[in-house]
């Protein structure tokens, strides 16, 4: 399969699809630090801060779920918890458990967003991926990475480290990934006769699904818990709404999104969201996934 001058190929051991050839470190540094939160490229992905501000009680549901998981898993209270988030961007996921009382610790390439967590109190160091060991052999009860195994050049290497140096025994690792060559998202791309839209390198080099995201943490060493999907944006593609290279259509689209879940929480239905986002990935549908493992 091949994208411009790039080949997407499945990972030999573990099935999800790669970017051949893969950039080195430093342009993909570089990638991140220049550009993805530059004013130029913000306008395409959903990282730059005023986006995350204007989404923040669509959010805060999601790290609410998150919080109650960590609990559940590790069987202490939030106030006991050390958690590092991987390319924590503008920490705002940070800021949210920070206030629940867990102590919060990250790191991402790119400084400006670095500034601002650290203008906001949140212990966030400025650096690459080289090295996910940068609190000076601290380990952590819970590592999350959202949105970033997809970026990296090596994930098998991330969790390794991760596993043998970064996490504690028996700590839990969060991660979440958009969920792509999906069945929903294949047919789309045949009903509107569209390229293949979401493989986008240098920004995703690596393209996972529910299975081989967990047949990747397997291997390197974690015990699979539970996994949750995210609303399938994909249906409104299918129900004629084609929100591909069509800005206000997309805003559209994630706005009704946004308008089904947080509708469903404040009629006290957040038990049906979570099984119906359970059963969506079980079978490997939905726009993203989150899985979470324990070290073993």
């Amino acid at each position: 399969m091949k994208q411009n001058s790039y080949e997407i190929q499945p990972n030999g051991k573990y099935g999800f699809l790669q970017v051949t050839p893969t950039p080195s470190a430093e342009e993909i540094n570089r990638f991140y630090a220049e550009e993805f939160y530059s004013s130029d490229y913000k306008n395409f992905n959903n990282s730059s801060l005023e986006v995350q501000v204007a989404d923040r009680e669509f959010m805060e549901g999601t790290w609410r779920d998150q919080a109650c998981e960590i609990e559940l898993q590790l069987g202490k209270p939030l106030s006991e918890i050390e958690l590092l988030d991987v390319g924590c961007g503008w920490a705002q996921s940070l800021l949210h458990f920070k206030k629940l009382g867990v102590s919060c610790y990250g790191f991402d390439p790119a400084s400006e967003a670095v500034e601002y967590a650290n203008a906001q109190g949140v212990n966030v160091k400025h650096c690459g991926v080289e090295t996910m060991n940068v609190f000076d052999n601290k380990r952590f009860d819970v590592v999350m990475l959202n949105n970033v195994l997809e970026h990296l050049a090596d994930p098998i290497r991330v969790l390794t480290e991760i596993r043998e140096s970064v996490i504690k025994e028996n700590g839990l690792i969060i991660i979440t990934v958009p969920n792509e060559f999906n069945a929903f998202q294949m047919a789309a791309q045949k009903l509107h006769n569209l390229e293949q839209w979401w493989v986008s390198p240098p920004a995703h080099l690596n393209y996972f699904s529910r299975s081989t995201l967990q047949n990747l943490l397997s291997g390197c060493g974690f015990e699979n818990g539970p996994a949750m999907s995210s609303f399938p944006l994909e249906l409104f593609l299918l129900m004629g709404d084609n929100y591909v290279g069509n800005r206000e259509t997309g805003k559209e689209c994630h706005k009704r999104r946004v308008q089904f879940e947080l509708n469903l929480r404040k009629l006290g239905e957040e038990k049906t969201l979570k099984k119906f986002y359970q059963s969506l990935a079980e079978v490997n549908l939905g726009r993203q996934i989150t899985c979470y493992a324990k070290a073993i």
